[in-house]
């Protein structure tokens, strides 16, 4: 175990070096210049978009807009947001955060380029079912020559797309919050019993497929994000003072990295940006896979959609959980563990209820997150042995909640980042390539919604 944790360790330091952050941040950069800034510049159209103002019940497709960006941010919207941050504040500083803000904003463009394309090049699995994604675009854009590309995407989100680090998270709250304080000693099978029920739940969901994964986003989604905004909200007025030293902080921090890594920008630099991509996952890959199967004729409509998940996922939600560890000091508490860390954060601002309140928010972000993922590994099965086997993906899937129950912290987030940063590689690659065709498509699309 201590080689295979030494061997993730090293890989997570090689793959997130400079060219897979000159590919991730460079090549986002380029795509929002290249736009015009475009994710700005329709921010209301793509609002009403999502309200469902062009919605056509007969558009080819499994789910609607505001179901395909549930489903996304359910992914998305998740213990990255809560731990993740935490965990980032902890090995890089508060000045992460303001690099995780900087890999947003260029994630918004990211994401409509990624997302147009899934929608403008989807092709069929063998079973003559409509599925969008990297691996698509690869194949139905670029051709037979690219095919290795998108084989690479599959198998590396073949190990993306796993459940392990959100149980591990579930599991560790609900014992340090319900069983810990009742006099419930902590052992392996408490882990694993928590875990057994955790995949019980999940496999009522998955094995009903995208549309009941959807259905049940769509209305857990916005319930979660509501929840948590408000008690950390709540944390804020109660520590009115804190909040713009808390700013001034970051911001500081961003460019001195004194707080925890002794002036090494560049480290805080790189752990914004995997944290960004662990929390909104802009360029990695994996929404496309879910704005893929959105009920549309009209690609960029899809594209405008999914540029908000990184506003709502990183700048707003990301941002509050920073801020609540800032204000409450628990970020100088020297726990590693960031569910830990942001559970003692709330205790602080609000103490006696505030754990369970982040709990309830904990399991439901963690919960929907799975169901996510799930979708995601099944396609990129599907695509690799066929959509006939595809669904047996599912049943890995579910073992892997139980593993998680159990498994070592440090090394589930390690594999997690090896498999992100692997599967950016042929999203951002074939995106830079294929720029100009959503391009072409965009301005088509504008002149005729302005002309009609």
């Amino acid at each position: 175990m201590n080689s295979l944790s030494s061997f993730l360790s090293n890989a997570v330091n090689f793959i997130w070096g400079p060219p897979l952050l000159i590919l991730l941040l460079g090549g986002g950069l380029f795509l929002l210049i290249y736009s015009r800034f475009l994710p700005f510049r329709y921010l209301r159209h793509s609002i009403n978009v999502l309200r469902g103002k062009y919605d056509d019940p007969n558009d080819p497709g499994d789910i609607s807009h505001f179901q395909a960006l549930s489903g996304a941010l359910a992914a998305t919207i998740g213990m990255g947001n809560i731990s993740g941050v935490a965990l980032a504040i902890a090995a890089g500083g508060p000045g992460a955060l303001f690099w995780m803000w900087v890999s947003a904003f260029i994630g918004m463009a990211t994401k409509y380029f990624t997302c147009t394309l899934a929608v403008q090049f989807r092709g069929k699995d063998s079973m003559g079912e409509i599925q969008g994604g990297p691996m698509y675009v690869i194949r139905e854009a670029l051709g037979k020559k690219w095919m290795p590309l998108a084989a690479f995407f599959c198998v590396a989100g073949f190990f993306g797309a796993t459940p392990v680090f959100q149980t591990n998270q579930m599991v560790a709250v609900f014992k340090n919050v319900i069983l810990i304080p009742a006099g419930v000693q902590d052992s392996f099978a408490v882990n694993l019993t928590i875990g057994i029920v955790i995949a019980a739940l999940v496999a009522v969901v998955i094995l009903g497929g995208i549309k009941r994964i959807g259905n049940v986003a769509s209305k857990l989604v916005p319930f979660m994000v509501v929840l948590f905004v408000i008690s950390v909200a709540s944390i804020m007025v109660l520590n009115p003072s804190e909040i713009i030293p808390s700013f001034l902080f970051i911001l500081e921090d961003a460019f001195t990295a004194k707080a925890m890594l002794g002036g090494a920008v560049g480290a805080v630099i790189v752990e914004g940006a995997k944290r960004a991509a662990f929390s909104n996952e802009a360029g990695i890959g994996m929404a496309p896979l879910m704005h893929g199967a959105a009920k549309t004729k009209e690609p960029v409509r899809e594209g405008l959609v999914a540029m908000l998940g990184p506003a709502i996922d990183t700048i707003i939600v990301c941002t509050m959980t920073g801020l609540c560890i800032l204000i409450t000091g628990a970020w100088q508490s020297g726990e590693s563990d960031g569910i830990v860390m942001t559970a003692q954060a709330f205790e602080i601002s609000l103490p006696g209820f505030g754990p369970y309140v982040l709990m309830v928010c904990v399991m439901v972000f963690a919960i929907t997150t799975i169901f996510g993922l799930a979708y995601y590994g099944q396609k990129c099965l599907s695509f690799l042995i066929g959509a006939k086997y595809g669904r047996y993906f599912y049943y890995w899937y579910i073992a892997l909640v139980v593993v998680g129950s159990v498994a070592s912290l440090t090394d589930v987030v390690n594999l997690v980042f090896v498999a992100y940063g692997l599967m950016a590689v042929p999203t951002m690659i074939s995106t830079i390539v294929l720029a100009p065709k959503v391009m072409e498509a965009t301005k088509k699309y504008f002149s005729e919604v302005y002309n009609s």
